[in-house]
């Protein structure tokens, strides 16, 4: 049925997947080579599991079984197998069949029998599920639309692999046999349903690191000192809870217990009798493979690796990093490293600090993340400043640093944090995103339940720092940002920043809106912070100056009143040591510790508004509202006082006037145009149900700045990530347009594809001939303004007569395309002599015909000429940009872009968030524009390049948008084959 060429073992099919328990497999099509295998994965299998695979009893595969299931031609006949540590735990064939059930003899055939098999020892693990998914794209890749099954009705475990994967299916009984058929097309539910339980399986590997029963340190020196012996150290000094074991092949023979510690300590890991959940490898990089192997041998969960000398340390390092990442992947382990820091989890009953960190940081509900050990330790070292202690401030949940980050990701941890009671902050250091696509997803799920705040460094050199063997991302720093935002993810450029930040997010409620109350005892400071108000797009109220002499009652009354008041969504509290007379502080007290009880008092009273302080000269005081201590009674302004209450961390306040804008902006069009119906854009979460949440009753903190312009930062970003967060509730909706020709436009791709790439290597782009470019524009409701070619006066004349007078003429060259102010664009030619006159003047004063490819154009509506593109880059995927054409764009980079499939709302808000938009709403008396039409403009494009993944890039310039409908002046079209796995298909680890 098919050609040769096409049986060539499909490497792109291989994947490394997470399984339900938070162990690793790997799926790979099955060979020739693999008989020996395939019988000893069978004669592991139960008598019942064999029944129920063949409905009947099959004690042994004969010989013709073993060379049926292990050739395949890879496109009618495929099978995978899942492995661990290279044995076969599972395997799955499909064979395509036709309308009569029987072998497939036109190759048109779009139906398979699909069948599994599961060691019974690794059932209930999630495998086949995982397989199900593979086996489905490699089925879709193959031209298979439909699977049908066969299952004995006792079978229940593989009926609910099929019912439970979310697409279309048919149930049937017949002849004592369920028959199960059911379309591959993937649907919003089984896209829900894999991300689901991609989620619980990573976030399980990810808590298998963090909660171990018991950790083997690997390389503990025999003195003190070293990495293995500091690792040690810290382990025993946090107080962790389970089994510390040394190991160290040098030690003496008689060796027992290692002292001072006294641990256990054993030459060698399989001296160990009780299972080690986690094992920390600090040997040279020459031996750490003998070490995997040891561990994977033992059944170690997963591996801490603190060695250097991998890929921060040139080509040879980054070959044994990913020699390093497949053994520990055959085993089933979880990687953190190579170079890495460590991981601390200081939840009470398990106290890991598995770490090179000098001390146990306390306890508390910020999760960190970095990918540099310094950045950690500067993390770690400024929070334990800001709030030491357990059930301080600044308390920490887990902390991982993953150096190389080889398998471990800022990914794994979204997808821990995500669920995880005991943080309600998440904050990532990344100097580098693998996979920036499923960065956004997660990220943008997880900050729909609590805050993502994020630093990245290496923004601008274009290359990932040393280790960090990761795919460069061609899309600029401006556009990752813009994305962020657009996940809701909070942006912040420093360390102290990100600590400023999560100091906020994690001990205060989210706040209503963007009116923001000011009191202190320093008019000089209450101003500092109204100007850095105005600065971030506050809308700070009049500062209320107390008196120099101010009492801490003083300060509990003012912060009482601002906080009561309904034009109120936060206060900045200020102050300065007072001087006066009195008994405003209690003997043996202090001046902070007397206004910190006082300001706790007022905001336990409205829990539901942030309140932050700056202060100058008055550490005693940020100390005291950091650290952990009983609320007072609350005291309401009227005598009655409320039942004290834990601070919300998500509230849900009434909607409140937007802070005004620094350009007029009009509202938001409403309601969809009549030519359109219109569906709902899939939700934030895709988990099947929120996180759980355990309920805090906790002491009131207050975080303490020493600068205005820090604590306004901070606070700006709660508000805009709060805004954020309503927004997210209603993300808007994915236009249907009738008009839209998708069968039709698929059809063009493949032909043009067919076309133009038999000669162009995989993954590279091509550009579309104009014609079938406008063509395929058309499918999808676009339509250019049509030009002619004018290689010579006659044949502008003619191309003039034919488009209808006035017409433009213009040079298409490329040093002068979309440059209207070099003179190669002239307008308004109402005739043949004019014509004439102004191609004579063009071709005199820029050059020959030939170089300046002139062309005639009809002429449009007077408008305002924007810029409309969508492209795709292989790491961070589709994102729609937007802007105005010529300098805006291109010299000043005011561009917005957003992510595909961009909805109605946010398409909207992409419009109004270029810095010159006030041009399209009629600034300075000027006629608005048809922002209606230019939304629905760029909503088409996002459809066309959503649907066709071989559509990698889409240049509409100018788009010229008038006062009533707009013209699409310029357009250029890309396409390619689509890359074999995206973030689209089944779930897969990454390697790099």
């Amino acid at each position: 049925m098919q050609t040769p060429p096409e049986h060539a073992y499909p490497t792109h099919w291989e994947a490394d997947v997470v399984l339900r328990d938070g162990g690793t497999a790997r799926i790979r099509p099955i060979t020739p080579d693999d008989a020996e295998r395939l019988v000893s994965f069978y004669e592991q299998v139960s008598d019942e599991s064999k029944y129920y695979r063949f409905f009947a009893p099959y004690p042994r595969l004969s010989d013709r079984d073993v060379h049926r299931f292990t050739h395949h031609d890879y496109i009618d006949r495929v099978g995978l197998a899942a492995t661990v540590g290279g044995e076969f735990i599972a395997t799955v064939r499909y064979d395509r069949i036709n309308d009569q059930g029987l072998p497939a003899k036109d190759p048109d055939d779009d139906q398979a029998e699909v069948a599994f098999l599961v060691q019974d020892a690794h059932q209930g693990r999630g495998v086949a599920s995982a397989l199900l998914e593979h086996i489905a794209a490699v089925a879709r890749e193959r031209g298979i639309r439909r699977f049908a099954a066969e299952v004995l009705p006792a079978n229940s475990k593989m009926i609910k692999v099929f019912t439970d994967a979310g697409y279309t299916h048919k149930r049937t009984f017949e002849d004592g046999v369920v028959r199960l058929e059911f379309d591959l097309e993937p649907t919003e539910q089984s896209m829900a349903v894999m991300r689901g339980r991609e989620q619980r399986a990573e976030a399980r590997s990810v808590q298998r690191l963090l909660a171990p029963g018991s950790v083997a340190v690997i390389g503990t020196g025999r003195a003190p000192g070293g990495l293995g012996r500091t690792a040690l150290r810290s382990l025993l000094d946090s107080g962790f809870t389970g089994r510390v074991h040394a190991v160290n092949h040098a030690f003496p023979e008689d060796l027992r217990r290692l002292d001072p510690e006294d641990v256990p300590a054993v030459r060698a890991l399989r001296e160990i009798t009780d299972p080690v959940d986690l094992a920390v490898i600090a040997v040279p990089a020459d031996s750490v493979p003998e070490a995997i192997r040891d561990c994977g041998e033992h059944g170690v969960q997963g591996v801490l690796v603190l060695s250097s000398g991998y890929a921060e340390a040139g080509p040879d390092g980054r070959e044994r990093q990913r020699a390093l990442l497949r053994q520990a992947r055959s085993y089933g382990m979880r990687l953190i490293g190579p170079n890495a820091f460590g991981l601390i989890n200081t939840a009470p009953d398990v106290r890991l600090n598995a770490s090179l960190a000098p001390r146990m940081p306390g306890a508390g509900h910020i999760g960190l993340f970095t990918q540099s050990g310094a950045i950690g330790i500067a993390l770690l070292s400024g929070l334990h400043a800001r709030g030491p202690g357990d059930g301080g401030i600044a308390g920490v949940s887990a902390f991982v640093s993953a150096g190389n980050r080889a398998d471990v990701s800022g990914n794994d941890l979204l997808q821990y944090w995500y669920e995880d009671p005991d943080t309600d902050v998440v904050i990532l250091y990344l100097e580098s995103i693998g996979n920036p696509r499923k960065f956004a997803r997660l990220a943008r799920r997880t900050a729909a339940v609590k805050p993502v705040v994020v630093a990245k460094g290496a923004r601008h050199n274009g290359t990932a720092p040393p280790g960090h063997a990761v795919p460069t991302v061609r899309v600029p720093d401006s556009t990752v940002a813009a994305l962020m935002r657009q996940a809701g993810v909070i942006r912040v450029d420093t360390v102290t920043e990100l600590i400023d930040a999560g100091l906020l997010l994690a001990s205060q409620p989210l706040p209503a809106g963007p009116r923001i109350a000011i009191l202190g005892n320093s008019e000089s400071l209450a101003l500092l912070a109204y100007d850095a108000c105005l600065t971030e797009g506050l809308r700070p109220q009049r500062p209320r100056v107390l008196a120099s002499a101010a009492t801490p009652d003083d300060f509990r009354a003012a912060l009482a009143e601002a906080l009561a008041a309904d034009g109120c969504d936060a206060v900045v509290v200020t102050a300065i040591p007072w001087v006066g007379e009195g008994a405003a502080v209690s003997p043996g007290g202090s001046e902070g510790a007397a206004l910190a009880d006082a300001l706790r008092t007022a905001a336990t009273a409205q829990p539901q508004k942030p309140v932050t302080v700056v202060h100058l000269a008055m550490d005693d005081l940020a100390e005291t509202l950091a650290a952990p201590a009983q609320p007072a009674e609350p005291q309401a302004p009227d005598g009655d006082a409320p039942e004290p209450a834990a601070r919300p961390t998500a509230p849900a306040p009434p909607p409140v006037p937007p802070a005004p804008a620094r350009a007029p902006r009009p509202p938001a069009p409403t309601g969809p145009p009549p030519t359109l119906t219109a569906r709902q854009a899939p939700p934030v979460r895709e988990a099947e149900a929120d996180p759980p949440r355990r309920p805090r009753r906790e002491p009131l903190r207050i975080p303490a700045y020493p600068a205005a312009e820090r604590a306004v930062r901070s606070l700006a970003e709660a508000v805009r990530y709060a805004a954020w967060r309503r927004e997210a509730a209603d993300p808007g909706r994915v236009p249907e347009y009738d008009d839209i020709q998708e069968a039709q436009a698929g059809a063009d791709i493949e032909r043009l594809l067919d076309r133009l790439t038999p000669d162009v290597p995989s993954g590279r782009s091509v550009p579309v001939p104009p014609q079938d470019a406008e063509a395929l524009l058309a499918r999808y409701g676009i339509h250019t303004v049509p030009v002619l070619p004018a290689p010579d006066p006659d044949t502008a004349v003619r191309a003039a007569a034919r488009l209808g007078y006035p017409v433009a003429l213009k040079t298409t060259a490329p040093h002068l395309r979309h440059r209207p102010d070099l003179g190669g664009v002239r307008l308004d030619i109402a005739g043949e002599a004019e014509l004439r006159r102004t191609y004579t003047e063009l071709t005199d004063f820029l050059g020959s015909p030939e170089e300046l490819r002139p062309v005639v154009q009809s002429m449009v509506p007077r408008g305002v000429d924007t810029v409309v593109r969508a492209a795709i880059d292989p790491a961070a995927g589709a994102v729609l940009s937007f802007g105005l054409a010529g300098a805006p764009s291109q010299l000043l980079g005011d561009i917005a872009h957003r992510l595909i499939p961009a909805t109605d709302r946010e398409v909207a808000e992409q419009i109004r968030s270029i810095r010159a938009a006030p041009l399209l709403f009629g600034w300075r008396g000027s006629q608005p524009v048809d922002t209606a039409a230019l939304a629905e403009l760029l909503l088409r494009v996002s459809r066309l390049v959503d649907d066709h993944p071989e559509v990698v890039g889409v240049d509409l310039e100018p788009v010229v948008v008038a006062a009533h409908g707009l013209s699409v002046l310029g357009a250029t079209v890309r396409l390619a084959r689509p890359p074999a796995t995206t973030d689209l298909g089944p779930r897969r680890l990454p390697v790099y």
